[in-house]
């Protein structure tokens, strides 16, 4: 099957390249300080070189890097982000999931600020809400941050968005596929079709990746043989979420690209074990 051009995101963990897999901090890989420029900053320093986060858009357009629908669970607000501008959000504090046995006060963060922050890193961004894909497409055109990102969402129809955004001339911005996209790749690996599935899918939106549980109720999703059909279609495998060490090496011995993961101490001393740690671009 013809591939098409790997996007420069993934320049050290081409679909398949077993010998240097990916970590991926979820949510910057700290469950009390989710989504903050603290988290990230201390995955970076653990060796972490790519970050997943959750972004969206608050009342004024700015695109927020939170996941929850609702602001009530780890922070000092309630109701949505959408509700409040930017001004507001920024006076709110990350307390951390209840029960709250640690206390922190992080400030909410913008994608913008992230990227500034972190110049060499990469970070997958996934877009919980349909607003905050034409803001996001433009970030990206004003910092130049085309080659950190990988645009994600568990809604195709939120990455259509973000697309319609972006201009033919513009650099390749990498992404993985929707839930309704994934269910397809499944049902076409499992008919013996993938290859010109595939093909129709790319025609309609990009797909470098795919970022899948290891199953979904009862449907096994990462086996080694999907794992293979995606390498041969030039298709990164990311799963989340893999907390467990004996989970990890299972999955790295099955040849999938990335891991997401809360556990970042873990990862690492997998990943180091394999001289593959830190992760440094």
């Amino acid at each position: 099957m013809t591939t098409p051009h790997v996007p420069p995101y993934f320049s050290n963990s081409l679909p398949g390249r077993a010998d240097w897999p990916i970590g991926l901090a979820h949510r910057g890989a700290d469950v009390q300080r989710e989504n903050t420029m603290r988290a990230v900053h201390d995955a970076v320093q653990l060796g972490f070189s790519y970050i997943e986060v959750d972004v969206q858009a608050s009342a004024d357009g700015k695109v927020v890097v939170f996941h929850d629908e609702q602001l009530d669970r780890i922070t000092t607000g309630v109701g949505t982000v959408s509700q409040y501008t930017w001004d507001e959000l920024e006076k709110l504090k990350v307390l951390g999931p209840r029960p709250r046995d640690v206390q922190v006060t992080e400030p909410l963060v913008l994608i913008e600020d992230l990227l500034e922050a972190f110049p060499r890193t990469r970070f997958n961004v996934d877009l919980k809400d349909l607003a905050s894909a034409a803001p996001m497409a433009e970030i990206l055109r004003r910092t130049g941050a085309w080659e950190r990102v990988l645009i994600a969402s568990f809604r195709d129809s939120h990455r259509r968005e973000f697309f319609s955004h972006v201009r033919v001339e513009e650099p390749v911005v990498a992404s993985s596929a929707g839930v309704e996209t994934v269910a397809r790749l499944l049902l076409a690996h499992y008919l013996g079709i993938f290859p010109p599935v595939v093909r129709r899918l790319r025609k309609n939106l990009p797909l470098h990746a795919i970022q899948v549980p290891i199953r979904r109720g009862p449907i096994r999703v990462v086996t080694k043989r999907f794992v293979a059909a995606c390498h041969r279609a030039g298709i990164a495998v990311h799963v989340w979420v893999v907390n467990d060490q004996d989970q990890m090496e299972w999955l790295l011995e099955m040849g999938v690209d990335g891991l997401v993961t809360d556990n970042g101490d873990g990862l690492a001393q997998v990943l180091g074990a394999r001289g593959q740690w830190p992760q440094r671009l």
